[in-house]
């Protein structure tokens, strides 16, 4: 029996997992580099859907001593619920590198005048001896080869596709239309909903600036939009990407809502409202 391959790349989800990459990584803190190396590997701790570095202990500038307590999450109750991916909460972006769902060491990370507290971890596999793993946070900037990443590792079995559409897209919040437009731009992202990105003029709502913003390491850094709703104002309801990383650059400038907290309907049909990490709370 053929199985679907959303099963496969998930299967594993709930074991500790590493990929080696080709890519040259170096992280700055405080004006100087204190990783530089070719050896690295993309780590994911069990439930964790984006990866962190480890760098073997010899390419790291910085002192790295065990540290006196780790959280950890051995019983597998933190973290975000999106059951097209897992029937445990997984562990997204938003839960702090200092929870742990693999056996270790946490470690505290020293460079200079600069302390990081548990920006280490020692994973407790032997797959993994002589690597750390760091806390993408932790540090000021990363690089793969000469281009800064942004909010975490890019990870190599996850893609985004923009494309033009014709679909005709309308946008309702209780009973209130939004938005509709038949030149949609939608982006198809690996594991997620996907996104139909509007043109500012077919936005029939009045949209309030929000001073919140987030970064995705594929499309870069988001701002937000309130919208009302007859006398109802919904804070972080739509988001643009001005500056959009270069392969979201179809993206810039439309407005997106999220399919997980209001109604769009695609050619006539409602769509049902996903399940993310996004469901109560904003970023993308």
């Amino acid at each position: 029996m053929s199985t679907r391959m959303r099963d496969l790349l998930t299967s594993g989800l709930g074991e500790l997992r590493h990929e080696p990459t080709a890519k040259r990584i170096r992280a700055v803190l405080d004006g100087s580099t204190v990783v530089d190396t070719t050896r690295a590997l993309l780590v994911w701790e069990p439930r964790r859907i984006v990866p962190s570095y480890a760098v073997p202990a010899d390419d790291i500038a910085a002192e790295l001593t065990p540290a006196d307590t780790a959280a950890t999450d051995a019983a597998g109750t933190i973290g975000a619920h999106m059951p097209e991916l897992s029937g445990r909460p997984v562990l997204d972006p938003s839960v702090p590198f200092a929870v742990h769902s693999a056996e270790g060491r946490a470690a505290d990370l020293k460079a200079g005048e600069q302390d990081r507290p548990g920006a280490g971890f020692y994973p407790a596999d032997p797959g993994l001896a002589g690597y750390a793993v760091l806390d993408f946070g932790a540090f000021d900037a990363w690089y793969e080869e000469d281009e800064r990443n942004v909010a975490h590792p890019r990870d190599p079995f996850h893609r985004i596709d923009v494309l033009p559409s014709s679909r005709h897209v309308r946008v309702e919040l209780d009973g209130y239309v939004l938005a509709e437009s038949s030149r949609p731009a939608v982006l198809f992202e690996t594991m997620l909903p996907a996104r139909y990105y509007l043109p500012p003029d077919d936005i029939r709502a009045e949209l309030t600036p929000s001073s919140t913003r987030t970064w995705c390491a594929y499309k870069g850094q988001a701002s937000y939009w309130s919208a009302a709703a007859g006398d109802r104002v919904v804070p972080d309801l739509a988001w643009t990407y001005e500056q959009p990383r270069h392969d979201a650059v179809q993206v810039r400038g439309f407005i997106a809502f999220f399919n997980e907290r209001l109604d769009v309907i695609v050619d006539g049909e409602r769509l049902e409202r996903p399940i993310t990490p996004w469901s109560a709370n904003p970023g993308t």
